[in-house]
């Protein structure tokens, strides 16, 4: 149940198609082989009123927030962190060519005893 939150600044909405980039590290997260696919969830917020290094509008931000439940070894928790934080860089790479952008990424894990799930999205997926 590995959750990606995408918080970041409303400007970049004029820079970035943030849907596609939902789809974007969806994918990348399934493709590490970390993350199983029923339970990858990606969201986007929009920071309406943010102020960053200078105070200059035009900077952006961009930060992505991996919590999932505990248990994976921390080497496969570093490699899905580098490869989901290089599909990231990837995307943004047109964007950051032309835009002051910052980009972050952290990866936590969730307390199993402290976060109960349930949900029927694997009783619903299509069967390939």
């Amino acid at each position: 149940m590995p959750h990606f939150h995408i918080e970041y600044s409303a400007n970049l909405e004029e820079m970035v198609d943030i849907a596609a980039l939902c789809d974007h590290i969806r994918r990348a997260a399934i493709d590490t082989g970390v993350f199983p696919m029923p339970g990858v969830r990606v969201r986007a917020f929009r920071a309406d009123h943010v102020s960053i290094a200078d105070g200059d509008p035009q900077h952006a931000f961009l930060d992505l927030s991996i919590r999932l439940r505990a248990g994976r070894s921390a080497a496969d928790k570093t490699r899905a962190t580098t490869e989901v934080f290089e599909a990231l860089q990837g995307f943004m790479a047109p964007a950051l060519t032309q835009h002051s952008i910052a980009l972050s990424v952290e990866t936590r894990d969730i307390d199993p005893d402290l976060s109960p799930k349930t949900g029927t999205i694997r009783d619903h997926l299509k069967k390939a």
